[in-house]
């Protein structure tokens, strides 16, 4: 019987609508703007992980309800003092779009929900609506309203996550600058010749360019060998013979070309390998043949008695014989030629010199070792030098120490840059280079490495892949304490704050886990339990002004004004740049005009 009252006035309602004349525009517009109520929840604007969620209602007289007009509020946001507005979106008093007040049958309701990304410069702001009455029809007239302010923003207080960076150091990079070594050459003959080969492919310009290097020379060997096939084997001085031919060339290019040594302060030790089975063995256990063909050439030696030269022939029963005379017989027409030299040591200037050439292209980047290379960088102080170095180790070596130092100079160049587009460009490159480092070697760190730099980027979606990386990785304790405590910190920016409570519950006590643990506390409005746990954070870490900030924040929303002051009073008194934060800050809107307020301020 309760709904047939409502239900009359209703009816009664729309056939007195119905039966009024037609009103303008203008009249439209002054009946809607003077009995509409517009409230927001929340009253203030508030940040929710990566966007500002609020619910607007809307209320107007009924009677605006005029076929072929409709009544609209465009919602905007308006921020750095009033030069960027954001257009949020439009309530439009038509049919499907409205409901009648429950309590006030006159009134017409509309409950929408909006939401828009944040970013630090929107802050401070205000929500606007701008009224208008219109025509339906395609073209129709329409007539604007008063604007008029509907909320302040923005809260920033779930922003408030302490993550403290771990500082990314380079690798430690060293170059042995004792060049002195043994530098060992091998050589190869042609079937049944002892004559050394000179034309391309061969190591003969090697062994020049090292005797013309002119590098202290103490001692020399050199070893030669013969295949056991009949071009090699029918002469039995044949292996001595190359091991002469490499000698003798040897000696004629010291006498010629070298000044710091000569052939009689030189000890030459010469040695031939005749008829040696276990070297060809050898080469067929390195080879690409099936254990059981290696097995069957084993086993014919094995059993074939008599001269090395029928043991020989016997291998070409085999049905992969041509495998032995294409791939292991020409190796075994060898020489090596083993040179051990002292060389002066290669000073810093000289290698800072050469990586210098190296990166301007005037020189080949064989110059300098890999580990050379990379230790120049550390001669220079200038980050842009460092950058170009690791760029060149990176091009020509491809080693994840590389890719690491060339993302660990790009993170310091992105600390230096004051262009908020240009940083994160910097960050962007750092967390891709340690990404592919981190392929290159998957560990908990690396992959660490990569979340912290797309963190920094606030690529998070990114980071919070690579944390999760890093975790499944596994690694040392402290390394996957410091990920979770990094990953909840991320999740609490995101607003994801039931997840953030369980990565702090892998994660260590510490001053970071203990004051995020504190905001969710707060941001779920459980402000004692925020409150007992900020203090703890303040036993680990005494005098901090940032969580007597947040304590004063946890006594604003309990409304506990001695709290507020006492706690704002302590942090100003730490560090006066909070002073005017908590002008700006609209958590202490209400007593931003009281005695208490200002004094708390001095």
């Amino acid at each position: 019987m309760s709904y047939l009252p409502r239900l009359c006035s209703s009816v009664l309602l729309l056939i007195a609508l119905g039966t009024l004349p037609g009103c303008t525009l203008p009249r439209l517009l002054k009946v809607a703007q003077a009995g509409q109520q517009v409230t927001v929840k929340p009253a203030v604007l508030e940040s929710n992980g990566e966007n500002v969620l609020f619910e607007v209602q809307a209320r107007v007289p009924a009677s605006v309800l005029q076929k072929g007009k409709a009544y609209n509020l465009a919602l905007s946001y308006r921020y750095d003092n009033g030069l960027r507005e954001d257009t949020l979106g439009r309530l439009t008093f038509v049919s499907g779009e409205y409901v009648y007040d429950p309590d006030h049958q006159d009134q017409l309701l509309i409950t929408r929900q909006f939401s828009f990304p944040y970013a630090p410069r929107k802050n401070p702001g205000e929500l606007i609506a701008k009224p208008d009455a219109r025509e339906l029809k395609p073209g129709g007239k329409q007539l604007k309203g008063t604007e008029f302010h509907v909320a302040r923003g923005l809260v920033a207080t779930g922003r408030m996550v302490v993550r403290q960076d771990t500082a990314v150091a380079l690798l430690p990079a060293t170059a042995d600058n004792n060049r002195s070594g043994t530098r060992v050459l091998p050589f190869f003959f042609d079937g049944g010749q002892a004559a050394v080969r000179n034309y391309l492919g061969t190591n003969v310009a090697a062994l020049e360019d090292f005797i013309d290097a002119n590098q202290r020379t103490s001692r020399v060997m050199i070893v030669a060998g013969h295949s056991p096939d009949s071009l090699d084997a029918h002469d039995p001085q044949l292996a001595d013979k190359r091991v002469q031919a490499l000698l003798k060339y040897y000696k004629k290019r010291v006498d010629t070309y070298s000044y710091l040594n000569s052939v009689g302060t030189i000890k030459f030790q010469t040695l031939a390998y005749h008829r040696r089975w276990d070297l060809f063995l050898n080469k067929v256990q390195e080879s690409a043949l099936k254990p059981e063909q290696i097995d069957s050439v084993v086993l014919l030696l094995n059993e074939t008695p008599g001269s090395f030269a029928r043991q020989e022939k016997s291998l070409h029963r085999l049905s992969f014989f041509d495998y032995l005379d294409q791939y292991i017989y020409p190796v075994l027409r060898f020489g090596t030629v083993a040179v051990e030299y002292t060389a002066p040591k290669r000073y810093d200037s000289e290698i800072y010199l050469l990586s210098k050439k190296i990166v301007e292209k005037e020189t080949e980047a064989d110059a300098l070792t890999p580990e050379e290379l990379r230790y120049s960088a550390t001669l220079t102080p200038l980050l842009a030098e460092k950058q170009r170095i690791y760029e060149t180790s990176v091009a020509t070596t491809g080693s994840w120490q590389a890719y690491h130092n060339l993302a660990v100079v790009l993170l310091l160049r992105s600390e230096k840059e004051v262009n908020d587009k240009v940083r994160r460009a910097y960050l962007r490159r750092a967390a891709t280079n340690f990404t592919l480092a981190a392929h290159r070697n998957p560990t908990a760190t690396m992959f660490y490495r990569v979340a912290t730099a797309y963190h920094r980027a606030d690529d998070k979606l990114e980071a919070l892949q690579n944390y999760d990386y890093a975790i499944k990785l596994g690694g040392p304790r402290p390394v996957l304490d410091k990920v979770f405590a990094d990953k909840a910190a991320l999740e609490i920016e995101i607003g994801q704050l039931d997840d953030a409570v369980n990565s702090l519950g892998y994660s260590s006590r510490s001053y970071q886990n203990t004051m995020n643990k504190a905001l969710i506390y707060l941001l779920k409005g459980n402000y004692d339990g925020a409150a007992s746990i900020y203090q703890e954070a303040l036993a680990l870490k005494p005098d901090d002004p940032l969580a007597y900030y947040t304590l004063a924040v946890v006594a604003a929303r309990a409304k506990n004004e001695a709290q507020v002051g006492q706690q704002l009073r302590r942090a100003i008194q730490l560090d006066r740049a909070f002073a005017q934060r908590a002008v700006e800050d609209l958590e202490f809107r209400d007593y931003a005009g009281s005695k208490m307020f200002l004094e708390a301020l001095r």
